[in-house]
């Protein structure tokens, strides 16, 4: 039986764009691209989920790799929680109507600290039971250890639960602890295939 639904939080519970955040900033377009592929970019971004430093002194070490663009990085570090744009539309409803038949819902992401201004923002986080966020945890996915903190934090069954994660690899590595997986589009397909999921479990 299923009892508990996982979620990723960016581009499952709420959508982001890096790139508008700074065209919407940075008016040449030259200089806007140098600066999204100088933070936007795997290296980067894994750096600031792990967190084994602070946002800030992150944001230092940037500045000092690229001083002739510290104006755009501050910014980007005074604005974060900007680069979020709205709740994914439809999943509120969605995990509404699991939350009411009795399903837990927990949070798995990959996000630094400043994801709790973010949090504070939008309802859909509300409806979660507890989460793990790999800034606290100095772990990231698809890695097995941020998995089983999640497992063991909330005494959850792998096979009790299914994961939503806009990346496969994630998913992947979900599946091979365990837990059923669903590679997230949209709200629509999401309920689509939970609901097969719960189904095939049920027999």
């Amino acid at each position: 039986m299923i009892k508990n639904l996982i979620l990723d939080f960016g581009k499952v519970l709420v959508d982001y764009d890096f790139n508008a955040f700074f065209r919407n900033y940075i008016p040449d377009a030259q200089r806007c691209e140098k600066v999204i592929s100088i933070i936007n970019n795997p290296t980067v971004q894994n750096a600031m989920d792990y967190e084994n430093v602070s946002v800030r002194e992150f944001i230092d070490s940037l500045v000092s790799a690229n001083p002739e663009y510290e104006a755009e990085i501050r910014y980007f570090d005074e604005h974060y929680p900007e680069i979020v744009t709205s709740e994914v539309p439809g999943m509120r409803e969605v995990l509404q109507y699991y939350k009411q038949k009795g399903m837990k819902l927990y949070g798995l992401s990959n996000w630094c600290s400043k994801v709790y201004k973010t949090m504070a923002q939008f309802p859909i986080f509300k409806l979660l039971d507890g989460y793990v966020v790999s800034s606290e945890e100095h772990q990231i996915k698809p890695n097995p250890p941020i998995y089983k903190i999640l497992f063991e934090r909330f005494g959850l069954k792998p096979e009790e639960c299914v994961f939503a994660d806009d990346k496969p690899e994630n998913i992947i590595a979900g599946e091979q602890l365990g837990m059923r997986g669903i590679v997230f589009t949209t709200s629509a397909d999401y309920r689509e295939k939970l609901g097969e999921i719960i189904k095939r479990s049920e027999k």
